[in-house]
């Protein structure tokens, strides 16, 4: 039996990370943080992974924080700061990567755990998935990412309604909103996320990688963001990505990259 904290594994291009502490609903504790840290870093030196998977095991994704461990801990203003800022250390670099990244959220994405998804690029979710940003009910504001994430994904005032109410969303609301992008049962979750991440292994590295950087920039103006399309896909067009795509479809050939169908 594996014990790790996180459990991971490459098939096919797709490495997939399962948070591994169902006891704990998959709380972020320190050796989860750690694993993700490692396994994030793995990623990083692996080309041969071309998308990931992020998942929980036993029935839930991520409860959030390890309030265990929170409550036992000593620490003063900086010491906090400091356990935030090793925590983003690998959390910037899982949003900033250049491939595509899946949550599959089985059960309850809670506090730091809905952040985590939400790092995500599509999130695919059961029907029994709940997402909730428990922070105000701590006396803590949405952290690992949430207060940049979640405004991009619902607008800013839901963002607030959400995090201020720390209210309980469903699978079906969260699909509402935009935040869930496929709802599948619940045997299926997995299995469509992995095949939804598979689909860009026949994708343009190159074209995933800089597609995710120009979304990544934010509110810029118009000029800007038309310069960066331009810097963008000239690299694109002299890819050998694109000119094999290119020659394919001149050629009446299905392309490589085909989205899955179901979505």
């Amino acid at each position: 039996m594996n014990d790790a904290a996180v459990l991971y594994d490459v098939a096919d291009g797709v490495a997939t990370l399962t948070l591994n502490r169902p006891s704990h609903r998959n709380a972020l504790d320190e050796d989860v943080r750690a694993g993700l840290a490692s396994c994030i870093a793995e990623i990083e030196r692996d080309r041969a992974v071309r998308a990931v998977v992020l998942a929980g095991s036993g029935g839930a994704f991520c409860a959030g924080g390890d309030l265990r461990d929170i409550r036992c801990a000593e620490r003063d203003n900086d010491g906090w700061r400091q356990r935030m800022n090793s925590a983003h250390a690998w959390l910037a670099r899982l949003l900033s990567l250049d491939r595509a990244v899946v949550a599959a959220v089985d059960g309850p994405a809670f506090g730091a755990g809905f952040s985590l998804a939400l790092a995500a690029d599509f999130i695919v979710a059961s029907p029994r998935a709940r997402f909730c940003l428990s922070f105000m009910r701590l006396g803590l504001v949405p952290d690992f990412g949430a207060l940049y994430t979640l405004p991009r994904v619902v607008g800013v005032q839901r963002a607030k309604e959400l995090m201020l109410s720390a209210r309980e969303v469903s699978a079906d609301e969260a699909k509402a909103l935009g935040i869930v992008f496929g709802l599948v049962p619940q045997e299926q979750v997995l299995q469509r996320a992995q095949a939804l991440a598979a689909s860009f292994v026949q994708a343009s590295p190159m074209a995933v990688s800089l597609a995710k950087r120009a979304l990544a920039a934010g509110p810029i103006d118009l000029h800007t963001m038309l310069d960066m399309e331009a810097d963008a896909q000239a690299l694109c067009f002299g890819s050998a990505p694109h000119k094999a795509a290119l020659a394919r479809f001149l050629d009446k050939q299905p392309a490589l990259f085909q989205w899955p169908t179901g979505d």
